[in-house]
């Protein structure tokens, strides 16, 4: 995804008040070693790649960032929103370099809920963990891991141990950690 970003000079709070108000994001992009980088995005723009996006993939959705000509890959660190009209206020952008490891939270995605017998039972799916934290280089980083509970029954759990780890990525979790559970009504 790529995005056109424009420099900021100020910090102030009204700052970056006055460019809310024009439509823009205030934003920062921290890059290791480096001085962070202040920055402004077009609200519009966000907004629309936020809408074409797969509901939990933002953390692992890799943006290039073109600032003043110069092209930089990152990664969304974190976002805020306003709490009345869950606007976007604020993003903050951790720099990918190639080789250096980042941590980064991973969503969980469920697969074989039509072959569930828990499910036809009349159980539900209960998913306890919606991201895992890992850590990996940037060329490794994984867009989701996939849990399968096509063979759960009733009051059966899938921990981050029964499922497949891509290789170069370790999690930041135990291995025992319930990721989803099949829960009875």
């Amino acid at each position: 995804m790529k995005l056109t970003v424009n420099t900021r000079s100020g910090a102030r709070k009204s700052e970056a008040e006055q460019a809310r108000r024009a439509g823009q994001i205030p934003a920062i992009l921290y890059s290791p070693g480096q001085t962070n980088e202040l920055l402004l995005i077009s609200n519009a723009e966000f907004t629309a790649v936020l809408r074409n996006m797969k509901l939990g993939q933002l953390p692992t959705t890799t943006f290039t960032l073109s600032i003043n000509g110069k092209e930089r890959k990152a990664v969304v660190k974190d976002i805020q929103y306003e709490p009345t009209s869950y606007r976007v206020i604020h993003l903050d952008f951790q720099e990918l370099i190639d080789g250096k490891l980042i941590a980064v939270k991973v969503p969980v995605t469920c697969i074989g809920m039509m072959d569930c017998p828990g499910l036809k039972l009349g159980g539900f799916l209960r998913q306890v963990k919606r991201h895992v934290k890992v850590e990996c280089t940037p060329d490794r980083m994984p867009k989701e891991l996939i849990v399968n509970i096509k063979d759960l029954n009733i009051k059966q759990a899938k921990r981050l141990s029964d499922i497949a780890i891509p290789e170069g990525v370790r999690p930041l979790i135990s291995p025992d950690e319930v990721l989803v559970v099949i829960a009875k009504k």
